[in-house]
């Protein structure tokens, strides 16, 4: 019985490598020749199956050879035989903008958003109706008002930067790892928004264990992100349980934080009031308010240090960019205190150069990928069947030639008004997002990035240290920059 088992088990293998052989020929053909977006333009291996992007992905360069897709192809890409890459500022209305006449928004696609069924939804990937409310609750935290109030909270790390800055440095030039100082800076601020309490990054000149953590996932987020998109979600599962005890030491920080900070019983101008208040109300439990401020601290953090990297490399890059952006806030300003979250708002070129710097480096490159809903959609003016995956492309859009005059140039002129830059589409490019999901912490941001660089152009000379050069053309990219150290020499300016 044995050899005739054996046999029989050889031949059920036979076969059904060859019915495997048979299916993905014919899912191929399919995808190729019948399947509903088969006219649209792309790469044959990216229409045939889902298995060529995510090498890309974990490769590191998926968005910036979005690029180079959209050069070839034009401006609407097939990138798998279910979705569709778009580089025109047209599309971010029609993707992402608010729907009129009836018309249905288009959801996000969990596939990207939710790699593993059971992570708890919040902000970034909730419902219609779910996302409304928990964005009523936190837009308080965000409103001009709450800023004023939350100055002194901002403005006390800002200070504690240039201290501990100018106590590296002292009197002579010295090289910083920049990248460091501003991940400390932001996290500490979003963690005093979000907590009630900093992480001490800037303190103690270290990662705090969770932040750390955070700053060191892009990579392994990238690949289980990838792992999803080719339908292997068991494989995401059980990484994440080999990852687990990281995870859960991550979310026992967390808990302990937002406990520490509903305990307290004080009424602050942060954003986790309004959610705090739902929870008293019985709207909000415990976790999933510890869920939002997770995910509003890894966002208004990460984001915001990976922008103001990138503006500091490109600045001294250009030093003379940089000379002009020194004598406006040097000339704007007699002392540190005259230095507010508002009086920068009068810094009409650092706008300029913040604003080119995130078209240059968006700190989020890749596409956030929407699906559209039951009956189709039409982008472009052309229809998209249900259920396809579409997203703007932020890296491919913003160096697009179709709407950037010399797109690889730092020019903070193009924001300005310049004759040569008179054909740019500005519109082309959204950081922030359009319609109603986007970005709540807009005016934020640019509030802190601009108080940030204002104070440290304002009392320290910036050279770019040789060792970081090529910093941004040699980086890898992932869903996120994946940032090297970035060394500048900081020298304390004599008043």
């Amino acid at each position: 019985m044995a050899p005739l088992q054996a046999s029989n088990t050889i031949n059920l293998i036979y076969i059904s490598g060859v019915l495997l052989v048979f299916y993905i020929i014919g899912a191929s053909f399919y995808n190729v020749f019948l399947h509903p977006l088969r006219s649209y333009p792309g790469p044959l291996l990216w229409k045939m199956s889902r298995f060529a992007r995510p090498l890309r992905l974990v490769r590191g360069d998926l968005p910036l050879y979005m690029r180079k897709l959209h050069d070839k192809y034009g401006p609407v890409v097939r990138i798998g035989p279910n979705e569709l890459a778009f580089s025109d500022p047209q599309a971010w209305k029609d993707i992402y903008g608010h729907r009129h006449n009836g018309e249905q928004e288009l959801p996000k696609y969990d596939g990207f958003y939710r790699a593993v069924d059971n992570i708890p939804r919040g902000i970034i990937n909730a419902f219609r109706e779910e996302h409304g409310f928990l964005r009523r609750q936190l837009s308080h935290g965000f409103s001009d008002r709450s800023m004023q109030l939350q100055e002194p909270i901002i403005g006390s790390y800002v200070d504690l930067l240039v201290r501990r800055m100018q106590e590296q440095c002292k009197d002579a030039a010295t090289a910083l790892n920049m990248r460091e100082w501003l991940n400390w800076t932001t996290f500490d601020i979003i963690g005093d928004l979000g907590f009630g309490s900093s992480f001490g990054c800037l303190e103690d000149t270290e990662y705090h264990p969770w932040v750390k953590t955070v700053t060191n996932s892009v990579q392994q987020t990238s690949f289980l992100n990838a792992l999803s998109t080719i339908g292997l979600k068991p494989l995401v599962r059980i990484s994440l349980r080999v990852l687990k005890m990281a995870v859960t030491d991550q979310q026992r920080r967390v808990r302990a934080k937002l406990q520490q900070r509903i305990e307290s019983g004080v009424e602050r101008p942060d954003f986790i009031e309004g959610l705090i208040k739902q929870k008293e109300a019985g709207q909000l439990s415990f976790m999933q308010i510890a869920t939002n401020a997770s995910t509003l601290i890894v966002a208004g953090s990460e984001t915001t240090a990976t922008l103001l990297s990138g503006a500091m490399y490109l600045l001294t890059s250009h030093p003379d960019k940089l000379q002009k952006l020194a004598e406006e806030v040097r000339s704007s300003f007699k002392n540190d205190d005259e230095i507010t979250l508002t009086s920068v708002g009068k810094l009409s070129y650092m706008l300029a150069c913040l604003n080119e710097s995130f078209r240059r480096y968006p700190p989020v490159p890749t596409g956030m990928p929407r699906q559209s809903p039951k009956g189709g959609a039409f982008i472009l003016g052309k229809f998209v069947p249900e259920g396809t995956v579409v997203a703007v492309w932020q890296y491919a859009v913003n160096h697009d030639p179709n709407f950037w005059t010399e797109p690889y140039t730092f020019a903070p002129e193009r924001f300005l008004g310049d004759a040569k830059y008179k054909d740019d589409k500005l519109d082309a490019m959204q950081p922030f997002g359009v319609g109603p999901r986007n970005c709540i912490g807009r005016n934020l941001a640019y509030a802190e990035m601009r108080l940030i660089l204002a104070r440290i152009i304002y009392n320290f000379d910036l050279e770019l240290d040789e060792s970081s050069r090529g910093w941004l053309e040699n980086q890898k990219v992932y869903n996120l920059w994946d940032k090297p150290g970035l060394n500048i020499k900081v020298t304390p300016v004599v008043r």
